[in-house]
């Protein structure tokens, strides 16, 4: 093909497709160049994360994105923190905690020892809200919590358990509506303006790397959580999820999905029960 050729099969398309295939070449060159993939990620959400970013670099397109991620890792580091969503809060949807600790605990108890996954942990947050509920109902001394995150930035910050002390109203308002027996404000130690949890709810916590794109299962689980990250895949990057939490799972294991999240119309549907659609908490039954 020549020049005109090439020019004559592109002169008419739209801003958005062409804005669509220069996005699809940036996420080919980021797996490329970094192994990180956002390729399954849905289309609307990385498009207006892209233009934000732009935006941020104080450039004018994605071409020059592509260039300097693709020359600069720092820039690259920046743009990982805005392609992955970081909005979560302790106890979060707390009828889903309460849910969890009235209808999963009990079987939970049987086990002599329990392993849990928090995938897509972000921040923290949820990992405490486990941690806590899990102490107060005398499992956390006999369990290990994976918690993992593709970005290493925000699992340096979970790892630290320390949190604006501005939010803590909401996390104690939050934990007594997810069934709290305690009160909150003994989970941290109050600094200026930060709030620092205490160090036993690390003590069986590991935090690792883990990218849901591309990586293995690990481990079997008791319980997994993976609240509110699929809400930004599309289907077949979805159903791999799906298919490495089935994998993952011990039979009669629980499943914990986010409020916009189900397993309906995935291939692996008919393999759990509901324990509360509602909640959007699952068992696996085969």
């Amino acid at each position: 093909m020549n020049d005109f050729d090439h020019v004559r099969g592109t002169q008419f398309l739209s801003d958005a497709e062409v804005e669509k295939a220069q996005l699809s070449e940036l996420m080919d060159a980021i797996y490329e160049k970094y192994g990180t993939d956002f390729r399954s990620y849905a289309v609307s959400s990385l498009t207006r994360r892209i233009r934000k970013q732009i935006r941020d670099e104080e450039l004018e397109n994605i071409p020059q994105l592509q260039a300097r991620v693709l020359s600069d890792p720092t820039a690259m580091g920046r743009l990982l923190d805005t392609l992955t969503i970081h909005v979560t809060a302790m106890f979060r949807d707390p009828n889903f905690y309460l849910t969890f600790r009235k209808q999963a605990v009990p079987l939970l108890r049987t086990y002599p020892y329990l392993r849990f996954w928090v995938a897509g942990c972000s921040t923290g947050e949820e990992v405490y809200s486990l941690a806590i509920l899990l102490a107060e109902e005398g499992l956390y001394d006999r369990c290990r919590i994976y918690a993992t995150d593709v970005s290493d930035k925000v699992l340096d910050q979970a790892q630290s358990g320390i949190f604006p002390i501005s939010a803590m109203q909401e996390y104690t308002r939050n934990y007594q509506m997810a069934g709290g027996h305690r009160a909150f404000a003994e989970y941290y130690t109050a600094d200026n303006d930060f709030a620092i949890l205490r160090s036993s709810l690390r003590e069986n916590v590991v935090f690792s790397a883990h990218n849901l794109v591309g990586d293995n299962s690990f481990n079997e689980f008791h319980a997994i959580f993976c609240r509110n990250v699929m809400i930004y895949f599309n289907r077949t990057l979805q159903d791999r999820a799906h298919g490495l939490f089935y994998e993952s799972l011990l039979t009669l294991g629980y499943l914990g999905l986010g409020r916009s999240e189900n397993i309906r119309f995935t291939r692996h549907e008919k393999k759990y029960e509901p324990v509360s659609p509602r909640e959007k908490l699952y068992r696996k039954i085969q």
